[in-house]
């Protein structure tokens, strides 16, 4: 069972119902989400049309901003209340991707205004995921938490599965402008959906009467933005938990996102036959997610967790030697699927129900955080050496550095010991 502060981490055996409210705002996400891939993969596709140089420099005009401000993101969501930073999120959202679809409309060269959009989501995400990643312990009872947590993750793989395909397609029919269009109404239809929730809850900002949402300032913003960091690198199992998410998101969220597209350019596939390894990769995911979310997740998240890395290792392999076969690598796509499925529904859960209740947003902050550096880092490297040698080797290298930290971590105390806790 799910706990709190508790120190105890969730457990797959309960099943209890999720509240209405869950429901409906996770229905919200999910249709923003397939806008946001779409979205993704387009942004990432006429980049690499550019080279692998300045599809790394897109990516990484998404992340360093958001890693520079992600603390503060945190903290101005634990002190003003996740709702409001999600509405004024959302509604800066339409603003920018409005913006973006009538500079590439009107522009003969695209790729300035990509890079300011990309700063601008960027800078953006820095105070909207903290709060969104909070959302399931603010409008979910503990013992529910594991449930809602593989719903929400299944939402996320729903989108990676459909919003790629709807990307390439719409980016094919009417260009990149129509994309962001697409995108800017799913950001309209989240915040509407924010609203009405939030009216229809009688103005009560939480679900969770143990967790209010927006909390009196005891400290100085800055300060409270560097005490979720000392919360993650000092508690038993947060610590090593978060290294392992660093690890997978520096070598294994880089292979969907800049080497797969690098793979199709070098390879001479089309975008529809790139996008269908992201989604089978989302597909393999989904089907994890599936799987916990009827039955519950396993009673030993942290050695899950890593064990589903090496799945996830395994399958970036064989990516890497499919050669030219579409058909080996889409399966490739599959196995890395299942094993970031079995990665991500054990890991979240197991940082979100850990995190201090006074600190939730701002531990979902680190969590994003831990994922966003690694990535300033990798993006920039593995797209500079993508001029220089082959994809293949490039994925190569990935799966060995994700093996070994799979392998390191299933020998860990804290993550053995985490189910107990």
């Amino acid at each position: 069972m799910a706990a709190t502060s508790t120190g105890r981490a969730p457990s797959g055996g309960s099943a209890t119902a999720v509240p209405g409210a869950y429901w409906a705002w996770l229905g919200g996400t999910t249709l923003s989400l397939i806008g946001v891939q779409a979205m993704a993969f387009a942004m990432a596709w006429v980049a690499a049309g550019a080279g692998g140089g300045f599809a790394a420099l897109v990516l990484t005009a998404v992340n360093l901003p958001r890693a520079l401000l992600l603390l503060v993101g945190g903290a101005v969501a634990d002190r003003l209340g996740a709702w409001t930073v999600m509405v004024v999120s959302d509604a800066a959202m339409v603003v920018v991707t409005v913006a973006l679809a009538a500079a590439v409309w009107s522009a003969a060269d695209p790729w300035l205004p990509l890079l300011l959009a990309a700063l601008a989501i960027g800078v953006v995400d820095a105070f909207y995921l903290p709060s969104t990643g909070s959302m399931p312990r603010r409008l979910v009872p503990p013992a529910g938490l594991a449930r809602a947590m593989s719903a929400r993750h299944l939402a996320g793989q729903l989108a990676m599965f459909v919003g790629p395909a709807a990307g390439s397609l719409l980016l094919a029919a009417l260009g990149l402008a129509a994309v962001a269009l697409a995108n800017a109404s799913s950001f309209a239809l989240m915040l509407a959906v924010l609203v009405v929730l939030r009216a229809a809850m009688g103005g009560r900002p939480s679900g969770s009467p143990e967790l209010p949402d927006g909390q009196p300032p005891s400290q100085p913003l800055w300060r409270a933005a560097v005490d979720g960091l000392r919360i993650a690198a000092s508690h038993a199992v947060l610590r090593p938990a978060m290294l392992l998410v660093g690890v997978a998101a520096g070598f294994l969220l880089p292979v969907s996102s800049l080497l797969v597209p690098l793979l199709g350019r070098e390879r001479t596939w089309s975008s529809p036959a790139t996008s269908a390894v992201v989604a089978a990769l989302a597909l393999g995911t989904a089907t994890v997610a599936i799987l916990v979310l009827v039955r519950g997740a396993l009673p030993d998240p942290g050695r899950a967790s890593a064990a589903a890395l090496l799945v996830a290792a395994v399958g970036v392999v064989t990516l890497g030697a499919a050669a030219g076969s579409l058909s080996v690598s889409v399966a490739a796509g599959m196995v890395i699927g299942v094993g970031s499925g079995g990665f991500a529904t054990h890991v979240g859960p197991l940082i979100l129900a850990v995190a201090p209740d006074t600190h939730v947003s701002r531990v979902q902050s680190v969590l994003v955080l831990v994922q966003s550096l690694p990535l300033l880092l990798t993006l920039n490297v593995l797209g500079s050496l993508a001029e220089v040698v082959p994809v293949a080797a490039l994925l190569y290298g990935c799966a060995g550095v994700l093996a070994v930290a799979a392998v390191t971590a299933l020998t860990s105390p804290s993550l053995r010991r985490a189910d107990r806790r």
